[in-house]
């Protein structure tokens, strides 16, 4: 059995999807600790309610962007980790952290990359540029990271039509519930078997 440790930012809704998934599509790995880079954020809460490890590592409280990585990567192998999964975290992580996990990072970004994706690409910002595109298909893709935003090897995707009326908050609700919590807990099963 492989430990996850799952890195949030915001209200955990794709770490409920993985916490809902252990067991049945995630045969080969168990959620160990939950580290946010927020106080008080709701992905906290879930974490608890399921009874998992729930922590709270700052940039602030580091004093820097490298001791921050350096925490994170730290704790992490304090807790025996062997894959990693962003679910909504909302900061970059560093060479310190990427060299300790390579190829064993997984992410979930809302959209089918290559089409906006990177710097800048990430929350309703995603969805916004694909409405203002006018593009008729998007979705989510789980992918390894790599020091190169949103760059890493491609593992699984989901596509999602879009829909006459949608905002940004309808198309990403509707790409949350269709696609990333779908296949994020498959794309983590895959790295935790062993298959990528």
């Amino acid at each position: 059995m492989k430990k996850i440790g799952v890195l949030v930012s915001g209200g955990g809704t794709n770490l409920q999807a993985l916490i809902d998934a252990q067991g049945t599509v995630i045969k080969n790995g168990e959620i160990v600790t939950v580290v946010s880079n927020k106080e008080g954020v709701y992905a906290l809460e879930r974490a608890k309610n399921a009874g998992i490890d729930a922590h709270v590592i700052t940039r602030k409280e580091c004093g820097s962007k490298e001791a921050f990585d350096i925490a994170l990567r730290d704790y992490m192998q304090k807790m025996g980790v062997d894959v990693v999964v962003l679910a909504g975290f909302l900061a970059i992580l560093g060479e310190n952290f990427l060299a300790a996990y390579k190829d064993k990072i997984v992410n979930i970004h809302p959209s089918l990359i290559p089409s906006f994706c990177g710097d800048g690409f990430y929350g309703l910002h995603v969805h916004e540029a694909a409405l203002e595109y006018g593009v008729k298909v998007t979705g989510a893709t789980a992918h390894l990271v790599n020091e190169i935003t949103d760059g890493g090897r491609i593992l699984l995707q989901k596509a999602v039509e879009i829909q006459d009326g949608d905002t940004p908050e309808i198309l990403q609700k509707r790409v949350m519930e269709q696609a990333e919590w779908i296949i994020l807990p498959q794309a983590v099963e895959l790295v935790c078997k062993g298959e990528v």
